[in-house]
């Protein structure tokens, strides 16, 4: 820095962070809600569920107990460990030893925990495209380089082993695997993972899996763990999971990382800077959770399915509009590249919006719904919407939708 030239406040690292989208469009919707407005949100993927009773009991417990009241170690309660060791191999047929989980504040920092124990200035990871906001950002500030690999509509939003190969260099460490998928809704078959598994072995690449919606599948498309799908990835596999989708907790911040012992240690030493030990009572709930019935999520998905025909059903139904049925989570990614371009009559007047950003907006201003634009995930000419809120609030949301759109000239 010359002389004379003041310091930048913020640092360059931090500065070129983006916005969470998701939660920046839900953030706003609540803020009008808050005052007043009928603002109806599609921005969040949260379920509209209350954790279950079993659960939140653990935690009432938990904190009457003065042990909980302390420190505990860094990388998580021992009974949560081996609750989600447990849980792995019921749910994924892949053994671990408690040892290989590290429990996260929320699986954002899972994902942070990974990428920065990994990744050295200058690695690539590649990444399906359309994808969840965090993954590029976090691969940035651990100094690597997202490296996106688009898979539209006409391919079911799943990428295949040639546009997989065409995106690998000499660079490249780490390929990123989601299914099903945030935003999408998209589920590889078991042969698709294990192609995928074994292509990725078969280069020498870690594999980074995210699988926190492995309990939410329709039409009887089943959940494959790649960890377990490829057996050849050896140690060289790193699974990301929580609690917030499956058991309706978002807002405890529970998430894991499940990995080699070199690999959680490393990124146990850096939360033990960071962090340190998740909230033992959150934890307690967490091991109530992953330890308890599944029948709660059962119930959530029966209304999640119902809620999936219909908002299909009532996308598909505007002009301009492609709605693929998901398989999983609970978003759909909707193609509205045929209403960019068009011409829409608003409060100020006709307004041609160019891009899925700028109709995601006309939305909003218009008929006070939110939704998030394809630009938070990948290419323009998309949007998310999620269809984990009641069943009233989706059926009003998108008769608005379907109103406004429906006057596209």
């Amino acid at each position: 820095m010359s002389a004379g030239t003041p310091a930048a406040r913020i640092s360059q690292r931090i500065s070129a962070i983006a916005e969470s989208a998701t939660l920046a469009v839900d953030a706003k919707a609540k803020a009008l809600k808050a005052a007043g407005r009928p603002v109806i949100g599609f921005g969040a993927g949260e379920p509209d569920f209350p954790t279950p009773d079993y659960i939140v009991k653990a935690a009432i417990e938990a904190a009457a107990q003065p042990k909980y009241h302390r420190y505990s170690p860094a990388a998580g309660l021992p009974e949560l460990k081996k609750a989600i060791a447990d849980k792995t191999l019921r749910d994924s047929g892949y053994k671990v030893d408690p040892s290989q989980v590290l429990v996260t504040n929320g699986g954002k920092q899972a994902v942070y925990n990974t990428f920065a124990t990994l990744v050295d200035p200058g690695d690539e990871v590649i990444i399906p495209t359309p994808f969840w906001t965090t993954y590029p950002e976090a691969i940035r500030l651990a100094g690597g380089v997202p490296v996106e690999v688009f898979a539209g509509p006409e391919q079911g939003y799943l990428v295949t082993i040639e546009q997989l190969e065409a995106a690998l260099t000499d660079k490249t460490k780490i390929l990123l695997f989601v299914s099903p998928s945030n935003p999408t809704g998209a589920v590889y078959s078991p042969e698709q993972v294990a192609e995928i598994g074994k292509w990725a072995a078969s280069k020498g690449l870690w594999v980074v899996t995210d699988e926190i919606y492995e309990h939410l599948t329709y039409d009887g498309v089943e959940f494959t763990s790649i960890a377990t799908a490829a057996p050849e990835l050896g140690d060289k596999v790193v699974i990301l999971n929580g609690v917030a989708k499956t058991y309706a907790m978002t807002g405890w911040r529970v998430g894991w990382m499940i990995g080699p012992a070199d690999v959680i240690k490393a990124a146990t030493n850096l939360q033990s800077h960071a962090t340190s030990n998740v909230s033992n009572i959150m934890q307690v709930a967490a091991a109530a959770a992953l330890t308890g019935p599944l029948t709660a999520v059962d119930e959530m998905k029966v209304a999640f399915d119902r809620r999936r025909k219909a908002i299909v059903a009532g996308l598909n139904a505007i002009e301009g509009v492609e709605c693929p049925t998901p398989t999983g989570a609970f978003y759909v990614y909707a193609d509205v590249r045929g209403l960019l371009g068009k011409e829409f009559e608003t409060s100020h007047g006709p307004v041609r919006p160019s891009t899925s950003a700028e109709l995601a907006a006309l939305i909003l201003d218009e008929v006070e719904v939110a939704i998030v634009p394809g630009e938070a995930f990948g290419p323009s000419g998309y949007v998310r919407l999620s269809y984990a809120l009641g069943d009233d609030d989706l059926a009003e949301g998108v008769r608005r939708i379907q109103e406004f759109l429906g006057r596209a000239k």
